[in-house]
């Protein structure tokens, strides 16, 4: 078995067990968190440095870099508080820029992304949502709501972009990216339902967030790990 295999393996079993810890009240399992939810996205990410098939990928060193800011969020999100929430945004948002860097760079250039119809259909579904949960925000803390009402906009044009790479990339690369984008928006809506719309919310919604969360890590990087084939022209 590969040694990149090993490690995925490895961090598919991470990700359970958080998912797991993270439906749970119990202290104990906050505090396994904190050795669980820190090793995922390293994990993740080394096993996409050592998979040869990422070795010729274009999204390879746009989708490390993503993982390291992915990997501070997941820290600072393990304390409290909506000043940690926002670091933790930020955070996740110089990763999200990674993302988006390395999608604009390679898009299908015969329809600008913005006229594409799933573009469209995620505009609606951020423009019904984001302001709604960004507006509960603000209303704990004024800074918070704006961070919020950016972080998921840039999230929604992310969404957009992993649905219109260029069509000479291998077909499997371009699905399996597509779904992480949009599983990574399902991630984000639940967690914002939970945290600012659902104040009485129970504990197990967590363990939604993070199976989303985590399966939207993994299909990003099996996307990308496939980017590495040679092209196939449509």
């Amino acid at each position: 078995m590969h040694r990149s295999t090993r490690l995925r393996l490895a961090y598919v079993a991470l990700a359970a067990a958080d998912t797991v810890l993270a439906g749970s009240r119990r202290p104990s399992a906050h505090r396994a968190r904190r050795v669980t939810k820190p090793l995922l996205l390293p994990t993740l990410g080394a096993a996409l440095a050592a998979d040869p098939r990422a070795d010729g990928s274009p999204l390879r060193t746009t989708t490390l870099v993503a993982q390291a800011g992915g990997w501070g969020g997941d820290v600072l999100l393990l304390g409290h508080g909506e000043r940690m929430l926002a670091a933790g945004a930020c955070s996740f948002g110089l990763g999200h820029l990674a993302y988006l860097a390395g999608f604009r760079r390679h898009r299908d250039r015969r329809t600008p992304t913005r006229r594409a119809p799933t573009t469209r259909v995620i505009a609606s579904l951020w423009a019904t949502s984001g302001p709604v949960v960004a507006a509960a925000a603000a209303r704990r803390d004024r800074r918070l709501g704006g961070v919020l009402l950016g972080y998921s906009a840039l999230l929604a044009t992310i969404a957009a972009g992993a649905a219109h790479l260029d069509p000479t990339l291998p077909r499997d690369a371009r699905l399996l990216t597509a779904a992480g984008g949009a599983t990574f928006l399902a991630s984000d809506a639940v967690l914002g339902a939970r945290t600012f719309l659902l104040p009485d919310a129970p504990q197990r919604l967590e363990s939604v967030v993070m199976a989303t969360y985590t399966g939207a890590q993994l299909l990003l990087a099996e996307g990308t790990a496939r980017a590495g084939r040679e092209p196939r022209h449509p």
